[in-house]
């Protein structure tokens, strides 16, 4: 490992990761076609015009963390259904990323994946990138019991699930709010900077140790370069 990165990586074991925006990039535009279907069903859902949906869509979303916690608060929506027809997208703006394949395979530990999403469509991610068989681990939205990230309930789960201790655990994350509960739990935090929507909302150094803006990079260079 880089000495550089020594003082904050020689001990961890577990690698937290999100998914969304965080391993791949945020100007990706994954999530805009999210955006869009999640607008959609607002609409069929309240019968309202596209602007008044949009309007909805990211009340919910600033309010509550995620736009199904404020559909499922406010309007009970069942979320097995909502998660199913927001993510059914396609992935070709998702491209395999070797770099990022070749150095999580390098790196000594767990890899887990902890997402507001669902299992499916985050496999589904996964394999795009070629990187699903680096993450035998899973933590989404049903694990959390529904508690979106930044509830300290998902981590509190995360934690027991999978038997983690959070002073061997790091957790990289796009939106920096979502590193708070991390940090107070013990974990190491990386926040990859990359353009997130709200990605630095609530941000504070307090609660981030080290700041990326790529994860595959940062990995290569914490790692050294492959022969």
């Amino acid at each position: 490992m880089n000495p550089r990165f020594a003082p904050l990586f020689a001990n961890v074991t577990d690698w937290v990761f999100d998914l969304d925006n965080c391993l791949y990039p945020a100007s990706t535009g994954l999530f805009d076609l999210i955006d869009q279907r999640m607008g959609a069903f607002i609409e069929r859902l309240l019968g309202v015009d596209s602007s008044e949906a949009k309007r909805v869509q990211k009340a919910h979303f600033h309010e509550h963390g995620t736009t199904l916690a404020g559909l499922m608060r406010e309007h009970q929506v069942d979320p097995h259904e909502f998660l199913s027809d927001v993510h059914a997208i396609p992935l070709d703006r998702v491209t395999r990323d070797d770099r990022l394949a070749r150095n999580l395979g390098r790196l000594p530990g767990r890899k887990l994946i902890f997402t507001n999403a669902d299992e499916p469509y985050a496999r589904r991610v996964l394999e795009a990138l070629g990187i699903g068989e680096h993450f035998a681990e899973l933590h989404d939205i049903h694990a959390a019991e529904l508690q979106p990230k930044p509830n300290e309930h998902g981590y509190r789960r995360l934690l027991d699930r999978f038997e983690i201790d959070p002073r061997r655990a790091a957790m990289i994350e796009d939106m920096a709010q979502n590193l708070k509960p991390a940090k107070l739990l013990g974990m190491t935090t990386v926040w990859v900077d990359n353009g997130s929507e709200r990605g630095n909302h609530a941000h504070h150094p307090d609660f981030i140790d080290l700041t990326i803006s790529d994860v595959g990079e940062w990995l290569e260079d914490m790692l050294g370069e492959s022969e």
